[in-house]
């Protein structure tokens, strides 16, 4: 049986969350960024960090189900959704929000999509949870959770309404 981090905790994080890229995008004068979520957990909570820094630009949001290279491995059968960004990402600070960071393909997908839509400035990457063990070198620049599991165990953000994350062992 596995564990339940609550709404409460969450929005705990969040509001960390939002102090901590706030100050970030001061210090590298981030000004007007564009917040993508990645569908659907990040997406949840871009939607909260959007809101709570009363971004201008409409949130994006990316599904990278086509650009993943372990789906037939970890057994997903994507079904794409369109991406959707409301503005070009050329010469833009992106601020790319997903929920869980583990071994970074994910994010390494979701940079390719990224890209193909044009060169941003810069990309800022905000999680929810970063539980170690990476497979690729990435590093998230806003992390709300530090998780020290076991590869054997799968976190998982549900909701949206409300939030919630639950720890499993396989």
């Amino acid at each position: 049986m596995g564990q339940k981090l609550t709404n409460v905790g969450i929005q705990q994080a969040l509001q960390g969350m939002t102090g901590e890229l706030s100050a970030l995008m001061k210090e590298k004068n981030i000004q007007d960024p564009l917040m993508v979520g990645i569908h659907t957990g990040g997406l949840w909570i871009a939607e909260h960090l959007h809101k709570s820094l009363a971004l201008e630009k409409p949130l994006g949001e990316i599904d990278i189900s086509f650009y993943r290279d372990d789906f037939t491995r970890i057994g997903l059968n994507p079904q794409v959704k369109p991406s959707q960004l409301p503005h070009s990402v050329e010469d833009q600070h992106i601020i790319l929000v997903d929920d869980v960071l583990y071994t970074g393909r994910t994010i390494r997908a979701a940079l390719n999509e990224l890209f193909d839509y044009g060169r941003p400035q810069s990309v800022t990457l905000v999680v929810l949870v970063d539980r170690g063990a990476r497979e690729l070198p990435v590093h998230a620049d806003v992390v709300g959770l530090e998780l020290d599991l076991s590869p054997r165990n799968q976190v998982k953000l549900t909701g949206p309404t409300p939030l919630a994350l639950e720890t499993n062992r396989n």
